[in-house]
């Protein structure tokens, strides 16, 4: 206290002319209605700036969580499309009896690592066993094919990418619905794959879609990329093959769904019994 007070005594000039400076201030744009208004429409600017920066803040601090929101609110939507209903029709006596069964739910997750750069990537989420997930189930993003899951935890689970060299898909033309096989290409592009074992009467065309088929574990017709560059016939001229510029920019991934197709273990099953007759 006595500190202070000697402070206030050294410098008690000084203080004394910001006392007066401020009155004075005060006193002219009080009595002057221009000044006033001036003052008060800067004093406003000012608030307004600092109040947007405060919103713009919130809104950075808040925005992994509407993110959340809307990928949980879109694994919902995707959920109710028609693509994920199985259509189970009895037909008897004339009388057809349609339902529709739901096929395929999806699980929204965060990525929460992931790599592009090595022979085989993975990819780790922030979901596990506790939120339904289990090993072999596909992983799609709105841009397209994104993976299946080979690891689970309670809580995490790791994606064998895309960009992995034992990652084979069973791929449809999008046009033309001819089959085929999708593979990452050798030269380790994260842009880069393969469809190969394409039907020779197949007609592909520069840029046309490819898409998952039916026979994959993934819903048909998810996106795996556009055809860039169609190679010569095989050497028994059976097939034909062709460069793929891969939909997904892993590099930019955040969010993924996790496929739980219903029917999986049903048909795997009874894919089981056949391979044991062969």
């Amino acid at each position: 206290m006595r500190n202070l007070l000697i402070f206030i005594t050294k410098y008690n000039a000084f203080f004394l002319f910001i006392i007066f400076e401020v009155t004075a201030l005060i006193i002219y744009v009080k009595y002057n209605s221009f000044q006033k208004a001036t003052f008060i429409n800067s004093t406003n600017q000012v608030t307004g700036n600092l109040y947007a920066r405060v919103d713009q803040l919130k809104s950075y601090i808040s925005l992994r969580e509407v993110n959340d929101s809307l990928s949980l609110e879109n694994a919902r939507l995707r959920g109710q499309l028609k693509a994920s209903y199985y259509v189970d029709s009895v037909a008897k006596h004339k009388v057809n009896d349609t339902i529709y069964k739901q096929q395929y739910e999806y699980i929204d997750a965060a990525v929460i690592n992931n790599s592009v750069n090595r022979r085989n990537n993975y990819i780790t989420i922030n979901k596990g066993s506790r939120a339904g997930i289990a090993k072999g189930m596909g992983v799609i993003c709105p841009q397209g094919v994104v993976g299946k899951i080979v690891f689970v935890g309670d809580h995490f689970s790791i994606i064998q990418s895309l960009l992995h060299k034992e990652t084979i898909i069973s791929a449809a033309l999008a046009g033309t619905k001819d089959l085929g096989s999708f593979t990452w290409s050798d030269n380790l592009d994260p842009h880069a794959g393969l469809l190969y074992d394409v039907s020779n009467s197949a007609s592909p065309k520069l840029g046309e879609m490819v898409v998952t088929s039916d026979l994959s574990l993934f819903p048909a017709g998810v996106p795996i990329g556009k055809i860039s560059n169609l190679h010569s016939k095989t050497a028994k001229g059976s097939f034909l093959n062709m460069d793929v510029t891969i939909a997904v920019d892993f590099s930019k991934l955040q969010y993924v769904y996790v496929v739980d197709n219903k029917f999986a273990a049903e048909q795997l099953g009874l894919e089981a019994q056949q391979k044991k007759d062969e």
